[in-house]
């Protein structure tokens, strides 16, 4: 992890492993396309998080092949990859707005739902937080340079109105589910 316990790529990508399979076991192939597929939709075709080998996964014995071999073998996450996926789901969240946060965010709102309610909770709670980081360093900027030429504080006042209705939709979100749990 990286410091003030962010996911590394790596990390982003074993998180999307391990939470496909608690959904249902897949094979091997279907899981390294379901991979594939999530991470290049939400951040496009990255070497960097692509890399990430489901052999290492079976190796540390987080998933292990039920039936079959090779590409067709059946997979399924096991008791310590179900730990090692809910350490990863509820790692911090930084407030920046990097393809990388864009994965993790997504990773968390797709496999929230496997943690406990209280769980869950903790997670909207950084999810929350670090959107409102974000917001106050653009807003920052902005008033720093309101007097500026150019076209910059045009796209800041996108940007924040873009994070202002990312917070408002993860205030009610958050609200959801702290009235469910």
């Amino acid at each position: 992890m990286f410091a003030g316990n962010t996911l590394t790529p790596k990390e982003a990508t074993r998180l999307c492993a391990l939470g496909s399979l608690a959904l249902s076991p897949l094979t091997y192939s279907a899981l390294a396309m379901s991979i594939r597929h999530f991470i290049g939709r939400v951040i496009g075709p990255t070497p960097e998080i692509m890399g990430h080998s489901i052999e290492l996964l079976k190796y540390e014995g987080l998933v292990e092949a039920v039936e079959g071999s090779g590409d067709e073998a059946l997979l399924r996450i096991t008791d310590a990859g179900r730990e090692n996926m809910r350490e990863l789901l509820t790692a911090n969240v930084r407030a920046t707005s990097t393809a990388l946060d864009k994965l993790i965010v997504a990773l968390k709102l797709r496999f929230l739902h496997l943690l406990e309610p209280d769980d869950q909770c903790v997670q909207a709670d950084l999810l929350v937080d670090a959107c409102e980081r974000e917001l106050s360093r653009l807003d920052d900027l902005r008033r720093h340079h309101a007097d500026d030429v150019g076209y910059l504080v045009s796209w800041l006042d996108h940007d924040i109105g873009l994070l202002e209705t990312r917070l408002a939709w993860l205030t009610d979100f958050r609200a959801r589910l702290y009235d469910h749990g």
